[in-house]
């Protein structure tokens, strides 16, 4: 019972903040490199399973580390592991692309890609005849009890964000920082 009431608080959340825009096709947000380009993210993808280990823990609408910290030059392996009850995504992006993939998450929740529980299929066509794909590099989708990884390999200093754009998580709160430093 504690399930549907937290699934039915989620969605009243997002709908109650959706727009008329997650009921429009949207294009494609993800380029070859991932949600954002290259230039974006800081770096690129790395070989799976390689570099320095960053492990971060999910719960209902949380992130165990509200920023993480990494070189320039260096190469992370982010180990996200749900510990909570639903599906979490870990996901870095610069703020405004995130924004605009949080649409996107919502259409594939509303199409039956993802249920609270668990990650259904990651691509569909849509009935406009677009194809949704989310395999990005820069993203994982990690069903309850399980983990998933990602190896990037950082070249620019900057700061970007880590979210969770499944519909309602964001907004309530599950967001964090990546600063990347200087050489």
């Amino acid at each position: 019972m504690i399930k549907l009431s937290h699934l039915a608080a989620l969605t009243l959340l997002a709908a109650a903040t959706a727009t008329p825009a997650i009921l429009a096709p949207a294009p494609a947000l993800a380029s070859p490199e991932g949600h954002g380009n290259n230039a974006q993210l800081l770096g690129q993808p790395a070989a799976r399973g390689t570099g320095r280990v960053v492990r971060i823990e999910m719960t209902e609408n949380a992130y165990s580390v509200p920023r993480i910290q990494v070189r320039a030059g260096e190469t992370i392996r982010f180990v996200a592991v749900n510990r909570g009850q639903f599906v979490h995504e870990f996901s870095f992006a610069p703020a405004a692309v995130a924004a605009a993939h949080r649409p996107e998450m919502a259409r594939m929740f509303e199409h039956g890609m993802i249920t609270p529980e668990r990650v259904v299929s990651l691509t569909m066509t849509m009935p406009d005849g677009t194809r949704m794909d989310l395999a990005p590099p820069n993203t994982v989708l990690v069903e309850p009890g399980k983990t998933g990884e990602i190896s990037w390999r950082f070249t620019r200093a900057g700061t970007i964000e880590i979210a969770c754009n499944i519909p309602g998580h964001y907004e309530s709160g599950m967001a964090a920082e990546l600063v990347v430093t200087p050489r």
